[in-house]
């Protein structure tokens, strides 16, 4: 009897273990969901839609760390930036609206400065509770009220200036003309050493090991200049490339050194414990550029066009705690990641303007009924625009030239269909025309008070 009785003691002892158990993974389970997930952006500059390994790239590429985050995130095959150059991307991603819609249409724009009526995604996370950091490119304002500091930032590394940087004189010159080139280190200019790309890494990493900012979630910001002329990379990783074309191979080491920085700051955010619940997007900010033998392939022209090659670009969206590897063949735009992001930690868009860019989760979840977008529009006021519909693209490459591709028939756009589908075209046509006369004056055509 007393055998017995120890035995169903025993028994009785394991039952409520296993249920305390279960109860403490389940609470484990419950209290990760309250977490608010931590933002990561990371902008590439002028990479070409071939120049990721994962993107039916030739061998020669090296990006290990690109394509692990594509492997085990959701790839979007038809991803585009929403401006063919740099400056005005930026502008989209960072508001959730057509960069058109407050005048934002080139890179000179960035000289006058994103409009201060603009709220960022930084602005909107920082009222939340999130630490927010930006390392890189800022481009979006070179004085005091347009700084990363006053848009939402709490940190910042980097500089403020246009497109291109030196990837190794990160000395400030600030009596010369390019003293918009200085190095920022938060309101201060400083002057560092090391290659650019590798600063900014350090930084970012730096970012997520402190202590405050794994105390709460944050936003981190990086927008490398990497891989922008000019063709700077450190000799030992030159040497690691022989395409038979020594600018090309520059070209390749600059890839690899920047996927080297993505690859060391996923690597902190594993360290640091954090990897799982935050949200990475990567995608860059136009096409490759031809100046620095970027490969688009298989999409037809480079940066500066609003033919393929120059919007659609490697785009990649990761959150391991909740999804699994997948690939959306939805077209999305870099607008989208604004609204994205508010929707997946619970905010609601302000609602005094119009937001462009969409919740993309519906299409990566399977749950779209219609597009995402009805349709998609380009346009740097430079009398070259696009819009897409579906399949049907409408391309104006210059001033009264009109041209219609079917990109699930015709990838490369080669096949003019203009005149076998002139309603296609009309229709397209009117839709552009309607799109444009909602957006604001170009800010290049205001006179400055």
């Amino acid at each position: 009897m007393k055998q017995l009785f120890k035995i169903a003691l025993t028994i009785s002892i394991l039952i409520i273990a296993l249920g305390f158990a279960i109860f403490d993974e389940h609470n484990e389970i419950v209290n990760k969901a309250k977490v608010k997930p931590n933002i990561v952006i990371i902008l590439a500059d002028d990479q070409g839609n071939a120049d990721a390994g994962y993107q039916r790239s030739p061998s020669t590429i090296s990006t290990p760390a690109i394509d692990k985050l594509a492997s085990e995130g959701i790839v979007f095959t038809d991803g585009y930036a929403s401006a063919y150059v740099c400056a005005p991307t930026r502008a989209g991603l960072l508001t959730g609206r057509y960069q058109q819609r407050f005048g934002f249409y080139t890179a000179g724009d960035s000289r006058q400065g994103m409009p201060l009526s603009e709220i960022t995604l930084a602005e909107v996370l920082k009222k939340e509770g999130y630490q927010t950091g930006i390392f890189g490119k800022w481009h979006l304002g070179l004085t005091e009220e347009y700084h990363p500091l006053s848009r939402g930032f709490d940190e910042f590394y980097g500089f403020l200036g246009h497109g291109a940087h030196d990837y190794f004189d990160l000395s400030c010159k600030e009596n010369s003309d390019d003293f918009h080139q200085c190095i920022y280190r938060n309101n201060e200019t400083i002057t560092d050493t090391g290659y650019l790309t590798d600063n900014l890494a350090r930084e970012a990493c730096s970012f997520i090991r402190n202590k405050a900012n794994k105390e709460n979630p944050f936003f981190l910001y990086l927008p490398f200049n990497a891989v922008h002329w000019p063709l700077q990379a450190p000799e030992e990783d030159i040497k690691k490339f022989n395409s038979g074309d020594p600018d090309r191979d520059i070209q390749l080491a600059m890839i690899h050194r920047m996927d080297i920085a993505v690859g060391e700051v996923i690597k902190t955010l594993k360290s640091e414990g954090v990897y799982e619940n935050t949200i990475i997007f990567y995608f860059s900010d136009n096409g490759g550029a031809a100046r620095v033998k970027a490969d688009n392939l298989p999409f037809r022209d480079f940066k500066q066009s609003v033919y393929e090659g120059g919007l659609r670009v490697p785009f990649i969206m990761s959150w391991p705690l909740e999804y699994e590897p997948s690939v959306c063949n939805e077209p999305v735009i870099s607008l989208d990641i604004m609204p994205t992001v508010c929707a997946l930690v619970g905010i609601d868009l302000p609602d005094n303007r119009v937001y462009d860019g969409k919740n993309i989760l519906p299409a990566v979840n399977g749950e779209l009924k219609e597009p995402l977008h009805d349709e998609l529009f380009w346009d740097g006021n430079q009398n070259k625009w696009a819009v897409r519909q579906g399949d049907w693209k409408l391309v104006s490459p210059k001033k009264g030239v009109t041209e219609l591709y079917n990109l699930s028939e015709d990838i490369g756009e080669i096949v003019n269909l203009a005149i076998q589908y002139p309603d296609k075209t009309n229709a397209l046509k009117i839709k552009y025309d309607t799109w444009r006369n909602e957006m604001a004056t170009p800010m290049g055509n205001k006179k400055k008070k």
